[in-house]
This record gives structure tokens, C-alpha cells and sequence, in this order.
């Protein structure tokens, strides 16, 4: 989901009464689940816990596991990502010692030996214990071209709400009397060395937060002002989604200030922002696009949408160029096929470099890399380089000044690895390859498909032992996510090798509609009132393991997350008979007052409004809260959350639990203390709560008959 989003002012609110909680004297009634830290709340969270732990952890293979996990997460052979920062390599790196982290640097020849020489430059660990704090590291943005102050982000407990700190990487320390702005939902980016574009809370009056809890003015912050002497540039409506500044810097030294109006979760107003005279003048794009990059004076996006101007269309899912001078003149870059699509919806997958530009295509969901040259004609040329089948593709790093850019590749059972590319020969090769946390020796992946209820193919990927027996007894997890034009790819979790591959467990992620697996229309077909289709491709691949033998419905089960958590929870009360398992993990689950609650209400476009009667009628049959029902045969799930999720909140799955409860229906229930909506922050509570979630598995799809 949107990287900032906001805990929302009206938990209490409703649209459609809970009246159904009946509940016993010991549960909380919905108004007193709905205030995070209300004290019945916690109390009734405490309890939950205790149980689900003294369920999962009293079984023996509990704590085999978590230490396995836990030796893999702290791994010193993990894959060092690298960020490309004043003429060095930065790594950000967590580790049994530096539990929060610490950023340290290595010289660009040391990295690309494969052996780098580390030096420490920031250690949080010893800021959160100097400051009593519970830092969670967000960011660091670095002035260019030298790189030497920058903007930390750092945030309590891993919430969205962060805090923003000058630093300087000469002296390695916070700069006296620097940029220091408070704690909130916040953009930032540097002018230059003694200004900054903000978008913030700025306080009273209507200088606040739009109903999605973003900000929506833009002001021009200088060294030694105050906020409150901060000058206004840009002031959006309470009604959008946010309003947020950006800057983009091409290979020349050339910068674009921007300021983009987030309409809703897909359009966007974005605007040329002139740093002398103060002036913004409106660029005349699509609305729907998913990135922005600069390269020799050429504004590159991706468009979402198609974009039609006199005489030529350029279809959605394209790249195209323009000059920001003359943007109704755009050139084409790349224009996908109907079964590729560019990238995996986060925006990591176009990256401009000295001279040229990287781009990851997905071609039925397999990677493909494209390097790109501006010719002096205007004309760009291409080289496509083949990269290794079923695994992701990522630009991790890459900097307009430099002709060097990495991209990381994983798969579920091929760890990271990393490739260095070069715009000016156009070549790529692989540089480092992290070392195996788990034995994947005995496994195959294949990619097969399923025919959803309206003919449509929809693709899966499944992982299993060479030397299985479709014998319809195969302990199966699935998961998926359709949303928001986000693909699920494959990516290596130790975790998920350790506790389910190493003991025999199939895995299967299906690429259903809603997400971006092949292009904005893939996403467009599932959005509002047709989201039914995602959950019929979900179910559908479901059956197609059943009817291929691989598994049977005691042995299956689902896992999903945020909007995957909401898809978890439709199929749990929608198909209950097809599932033995069910993880429900920082999800959606009340989707009659999903709009009330935190960061909901930026959520309109993709679910639609509940104010709205299309949205309003399919919710009220689809909601999975409102949708429980006294009589039927559910699985036992598995529930977690976050108290200090600040995007999606802990309301959803508290609620969700309560009901249950009331119908006297089993659940087991873990909300973390801490995390955000990543649910945990470092590697001890990572490997706590996947331990859980593999007991509850065995329990449920191995232990059984």
C-alpha cells in the first residue's frame, strides 16, 4: 500500500452498527477494541496473546524453530544491498549485535570484489539506547551531487509517523542546530543546502491532514526558520489522498522540483515547481502513472492509463519521454505486450544512470532486463539481456552521475543475488551470490496454471520436493494479494524454506487479478465491485491443486497480508470448507467501516466508497467481518497485527477476533506491540512470530491424518 499512511481520527465511528458482538463480561464491546491503547483493549490483547503463545510455543518444535530462524535472519552471509552515496557503497545492515542497525560504507572497489571492507558511519542501537527511544531506521536522502547531508528518517516502533534529522556523513553525526522537524506524516526533500520542500502536519487551523491522514501543503523550509515561518508554495484539499514534493536529478546536474496532488490512490496532479520566482505551472499528464525519473532533460514516466493526444495513443503500461519544455511532444520508449508488463507496481523497476536507462520487464511473470540509450536523433535504442527464470528482478541502486547501477534477483529457492550493470557497454553480470540460508537441494519450482470461473488462465507458482507424490495429501499453503496493481513474485524467505520446505510443505503464489501481474488492466478488472473476480482466481487455484491430487482440503491452507490479509479473511468466510489453515496478518477485515478507520479512506479507488450503493451492496456480501456467521464450519485461523500499525491499525483484526469470540468459534490471536504495519521491526520478533505461524501450520495441515 501508499509508503505513508496515516492512523485516522474516528476509530469510534461506524456506518454499519456491530450490535452482533454478544460477547462475555471479560470481551470489549467495538468502541472500546477501537481505541489502540485503551486499557480493556490491551488487557483483552494481553490475554489473547497469552493464550495463542502458551498454544504454539509449549509445542517442542517451537523453539528449534525459532532459533533457526533467527540464526537465518542474523546471518552474517546475507546480501548486503547497496545505495550508491558519495563516490562510496552504503549498506544499511542488521545483525545479533546491531539488533535496530547501523548504516556503514565500503569503497566501490572493496564492494564489487565481493569482499568488502566495512566501516560503521551510524549506529541506531546506540541512539535508541543513548535516547531512550525505540528507533526504527525509515530512509536517508542525501543532498546531490556531493552527499555529504542528509535527511534520516528515523520512527517510533516502525510506524508510518516519523521524525526527520540533519546528518552529515563527513562527521558521521547529526549537524548542530541542523534540520530537525517532529514526529509525523511527512515528506521532505532538499532545494538546496539551506532549503527544504516539506509536506506535513503543520498544525492548527486548516493546516492539518487530509481524511486519508496525509498532508496536503507544501511549504518552503530554510535553515534557523521555525515551522511556523515556513512559506506556503502549494495547498492541495482535505479531500485528496496527499500532497507531496519531489526532486529528480539527471546526469547533467539538471533538477526538477515537482509537487504532486495524490487525488486518490491512481491520479495524480503533478506540477513544475520553480525554486527562484516560487511559481508552479501544472504539467498536462496522464494522472495514472507509477514513476517519475530524469534523464538528459527528458521527464521519463510510466503510464497507467492510456494517454490519447491528436493523431497517436500511447497505450496504457508504456514508457514514454517528454521534455518538460514541450510536454505534448512525448516519444515512446517501450510499449509492453498484453502479457508483459513493466516492473512489479512499486516503482523499482526504471532507473536512469550516466547514460542511459535500466528497465525490469515481466514477461508471464519471468524477468527480463531492458537498457536503454538516448541517441542524439531523439530516438531511444534498446538492448534486452536474458536474466534466470521464475525469480524477481529489482533495481536496488543507481545514480545519474555514475554509468554503474545494481539489480538484485531472488527466487523461493534461489537466495539474492546481485548484478552489476553498465549503461555505457549495456552489459550485466552477476557480481555477488549470498550463499544458501536453507537446503534447497531437493526442490523444484514450476509455474502452472488455473482456470478461473470465467475462463480467464491464471497463473501460479509452486514449490515442491522433486520426489513428491501427488497422493492429495501434500500439506499446501497459498497466498496472493490482488491489489492495488502489485505483483506478487518470487522472493527467498529463510523463514518460509526453514520451517515449511525443509518438512516436506508445498508452496503456490497465484498471480491473480487486482494485481499488476500483466498491466493495469489486470489490476482495473478486479478493482470495486468486480474484486470478486480476484477472490474467484484465488479459489480457483485452489481447486486446481485439489483436482491435480497435490493436496485436499485438510491439508490446504492460505496466507495473506494487508490487502492480502482482506482477501485471506473473504476466502476464510467465503469458502471455509476448501481451507484447513488460515493466517490472517495485519489485514482488513471490516470493510463497512474500513473509511473510518486509520489510514482507510485513501483506499476509495481500489475498494470503492461505502457511501457509494455499488461498493456498499458488494461489501455487505463480501465483508468478513459482517460476513460471520453463527453455524458454519470454520477453520481455527491464525490472527496477527500490530498495536502501532498507524496504515491499516489493529481495529480490523481485533474486531474480527471479538466476533468470533461471541460466536464461541476457535481463533488463535497475536498482535505485536510494535512493527507498523510490517508487524515486526527486527530479526528476534521476525523469528518469534513466523515460529508461531509454523506450529499453527503443523498443527493444522502436517499433524493431521
Amino acid at each position: 500500500m501508499f509508503p505513508v499512511l496515516a492512523r485516522a481520527l474516528c476509530l469510534s465511528l461506524s456506518i454499519l452498527p456491530l450490535a452482533a458482538y454478544a460477547g462475555s463480561p471479560s470481551l470489549p464491546s467495538p468502541a472500546e477494541l477501537s481505541q489502540t491503547d485503551g486499557a480493556k483493549a490491551l488487557d483483552w490483547v494481553r490475554a489473547q496473546n497469552a493464550h495463542t503463545e502458551a498454544v504454539l510455543t509449549s509445542d517442542p518444535r517451537y523453539k528449534p524453530l525459532y532459533q533457526k530462524i533467527l540464526t537465518a535472519q542474523q546471518s552474517p552471509v546475507r546480501l548486503a544491498v547497496p545505495t550508491q552515496q558519495g563516490g562510496e557503497i552504503w549498506n544499511f545492515w542488521q545483525d545479533d549485535v546491531h539488533v535496530r542497525g547501523i548504516w556503514r560504507s565500503a569503497s566501490v572497489a572493496s564492494f564489487n570484489s565481493g569482499h568488502p571492507e566495512w566501516k560503521t558511519r551510524f549506529d541506531l542501537d546506540a541512539l535508541a539506547r543513548t535516547e531512550h527511544a525505540n528507533w526504527v531506521m525509515e530512509g536517508l536522502e542525501c543532498l546531490a551531487p556531493q552527499d555529504r547531508f542528509c535527511l534520516m528518517s528515523l520512527s517510533q516502533a516502525g510506524e508510518d509517523a516519523h521524525v526527520v534529522r540533519e546528518y552529515d556523513t563527513q562527521t558521521d553525526s547529526f549537524v548542530k542546530d541542523g534540520f530537525a522537524l517532529p514526529s509525523g506524516k511527512q515528506t521532505v526533500t532538499w532545494v538546496d543546502a539551506d532549503t527544504l520542500l516539506v509536506s506535513r502536519d503543520w498544525g492548527a487551523g486548516d493546516a492539518g491532514l487530509t481524511k486519508s491522514g496525509y498532508p496536503y501543503l507544501v511549504r518552503l523550509l530554510r535553515r534557523g526558520q521555525s515551522l511556523a515561518q515556513a512559506v506556503e508554495i502549494y495547498r492541495g484539499q482535505t479531500t485528496d489522498m496527499d500532497v507531496s514534493p519531489e526532486r529528480l536529478r539527471d546526469e547533467k546536474g539538471r533538477q526538477l522540483f515537482l509537487v504532486s496532488r495524490h487525488r486518490d490512490f491512481f491520479h495524480t496532479e503533478v506540477s513544475l515547481f520553480n525554486p527562484v520566482t516560487h511559481q508552479l505551472s501544472r504539467l498536462p499528464l496522464p494522472e495514472k502513472y507509477d514513476s517519475l525519473s530524469y534523464l538528459d532533460g527528458q521527464l521519463v514516466l510510466h503510464l497507467l492509463q492510456d494517454w490519447v493526444l491528436p493523431g497517436r495513443t500511447f497505450r496504457a503500461d508504456s514508457i514514454v519521454a517528454l521534455d518538460p519544455a514541450k510536454p505534448s511532444e512525448p516519444r515512446l520508449i517501450l510499449s509492453p505486450t498484453s502479457r508483459q508488463t513493466i516492473g512489479d507496481g512499486m516503482g523499482d523497476a526504471v532507473a536512469v544512470t550516466r547514460d542511459g536507462l535500466v528497465v525490469v520487464v515481466y514477461d508471464n511473470v519471468q524477468p527480463v532486463l531492458k537498457l536503454f540509450r538516448h541517441e542524439v536523433s531523439g530516438a531511444w535504442t534498446a538492448r534486452s539481456i536474458a536474466l534466470p527464470k521464475n525469480m524477481a528482478a529489482e533495481i536496488v541502486s543507481s545514480d545519474p552521475k555514475l554509468a554503474q547501477a545494481y539489480l538484485q534477483l531472488e527466487g523461493f529457492i534461489q537466495p539474492p543475488q546481485l548484478w552489476s550493470l553498465n549503461t555505457t557497454s549495456q552489459t550485466a553480470q552477476p557480481l555477488y551470490r549470498q550463499p544458501d540460508l536453507f537446503d534447497t537441494s531437493g526442490l523444484v519450482v514450476e509455474q502452472m496454471s488455473a482456470t478461473s470461473t470465467d475462463g480467464t488462465a491464471i497463473p501460479y507458482f509452486i514449490v515442491h520436493a522433486r520426489d513428491w507424490q501427488k497422493d492429495g495429501a501434500r500439506p499446501t499453503l497459498m497466498t496472493a494479494y490482488g491489489g492495488f496493481g502489485l505483483s506478487y513474485l518470487p522472493v527467498y524467505h529463510p523463514d518460509l524454506g526453514i520451517t515449511w520446505f525443509d518438512r516436506g510443505g508445498v508452496y503456490v503464489m497465484a498471480n491473480i487479478r487486482g494485481g499488476g501481474e500483466f498491466g493495469p488492466a489486470w489490476h482495473d478488472v478486479a478493482r470495486r465491485e468486480g474484486r470478486q473476480k480476484a477472490y474467484d482466481d484465488f479459489a480457483a487455484v485452489a481447486r486446481d491443486l485439489i483436482a491435480k491430487h497435490i493436496t485436499s482440503p485438510k491439508h490446504l491452507g492460505l496466507r495473506g497480508r494487508s490487502n492480502g490479509g482482506l482477501l485471506a479473511g473473504v476466502e476464510f468466510t467465503q469458502h471455509p470448507d476448501l481451507w484447513n489453515a488460515a493466517i490472517i496478518g495485519v489485514p482488513l477485515l471490516d470493510m463497512m467501516n474500513y473509511e473510518q478507520m486509520a489510514a482507510g479512506a485513501s483506499w476509495a479507488a481500489e475498494y470503492g466508497s461505502i457511501s457509494e450503493p455499488g461498493p456498499r451492496a458488494f461489501w455487505e456480501k463480501m465483508s468478513p467481518l459482517q460476513n460471520l456467521k453463527a453455524g458454519v464450519s470454520y477453520p481455527e485461523p491464525f490472527i496477527f497485527t500490530s498495536t502501532r500499525d498507524d496504515r491499516v491499525g489493529p481495529i480490523h483484526a481485533r474486531r474480527f477476533a471479538a466476533r468470533l469470540e461471541s460466536l464461541k468459534l476457535p481463533f488463535l490471536y497475536y498482535e505485536d506491540v510494535e512493527g507498523g504495519h510490517a508487524g515486526t521491526v527486527n530479526a528476534a520478533e521476525i523469528a518469534h512470530e513466523r515460529a508461531l505461524e509454523a506450529i499453527y501450520l503443523s498443527h493444522k495441515l502436517m499433524d493431521a491424518p
